[in-house]
């Protein structure tokens, strides 16, 4: 918590940046502080393929989860890649809530 404010790190997939913009547009007029993204390489941000980058990328997010008290992973239609599995992984063994745009199919 930053004063009454609660921290929520989004995580998912960069092709899905609409979800993205409308979990961090509500998260945010619920009373919470989101951290998102900073490019969508899915998306059209092709800067995040230069050398080195992603992986700066990658690491950087792992920070975000680490100043965040919970995360919040858009799986549009259920999907959750590797890269966002080893967040959700990382966030556990953080001690961090997770929840999801939407309910796992059981």
């Amino acid at each position: 918590m930053v004063g009454k404010y609660k921290v929520i790190t989004l995580c998912g997939s960069t092709r899905f940046k609409d979800a993205f913009r409308d979990a961090q547009k509500r998260l945010t007029l619920e009373g919470n502080i989101v951290i998102s993204v900073g490019l969508f390489g899915h998306s059209g941000d092709d800067e995040v393929w230069t050398e080195g980058t992603k992986e700066m990328l990658d690491d950087m997010h792992k920070r975000k989860i680490d100043m965040a008290d919970e995360i919040f992973v858009i799986n549009v239609g259920g999907y959750i890649g590797s890269i966002t599995r080893s967040e959700i992984e990382y966030a556990i063994a953080t001690g961090k809530a997770i929840h999801y745009l939407e309910e796992a199919a059981k």
